[in-house]
């Protein structure tokens, strides 16, 4: 079987970003609407993955377990409503301390995860914020979308098929 999935950026796409970093559990919040779109996707047939840059870990603002308090937290709230997040990938580094290929836009992440999850690029979506986003997709024939940050529009499922 092969799946299609909706690739979700994290910081301003599911959660609040405040235009710096978000790795304390009080600070985050679930945007508006999000959780209705998602459902609306797995009502669609969609896989739901997060990938994330998070490289304030490696600028040593923050650690592997903030990020990972955070992304247990989305996937809770999600859950409650029942929407099922199938898994988060993150890249901890940054490119003012070291080069890799999995900080967005490269596409390492996405790749793993089409790989992981038997997904059909030309049948998935990467919704982001920022470019970086939609390239790290596009670079490998996922569909990219992208809005403004920290605003989910009623109209977004519109451009899912």
């Amino acid at each position: 079987m092969i799946n299609k999935v909706v690739f979700l950026d994290r910081d301003g796409v599911i959660n609040h970003d405040p235009d710096d970093y978000t790795y304390l559990l009080e600070e985050t919040t679930i945007l508006p609407g999000i959780i209705n779109f998602a459902k609306q996707v797995k009502a669609k047939g969609y896989l739901i993955i997060v990938i994330t840059n998070q490289g304030g870990i490696d600028k040593g603002r923050y650690t592997h377990e903030h990020v990972a308090a955070v992304n247990d937290f989305i996937e809770k709230e999600f859950a409650k409503e029942g929407v099922k997040i199938e898994e988060f990938f993150y890249c901890p580094h940054h490119n003012a301390i070291q080069a890799c290929l999995c900080r967005k836009p490269d596409s390492l992440l996405i790749e793993k995860a089409l790989h992981r999850y038997k997904a059909d690029p030309s049948k998935s979506y990467f919704i982001g914020d920022k470019w970086r986003d939609t390239e790290c997709g596009e670079k490998v024939g996922v569909k990219g979308i992208k809005i403004d940050v920290n605003v989910i529009s009623d109209n977004l499922i519109k451009l899912i098929d």
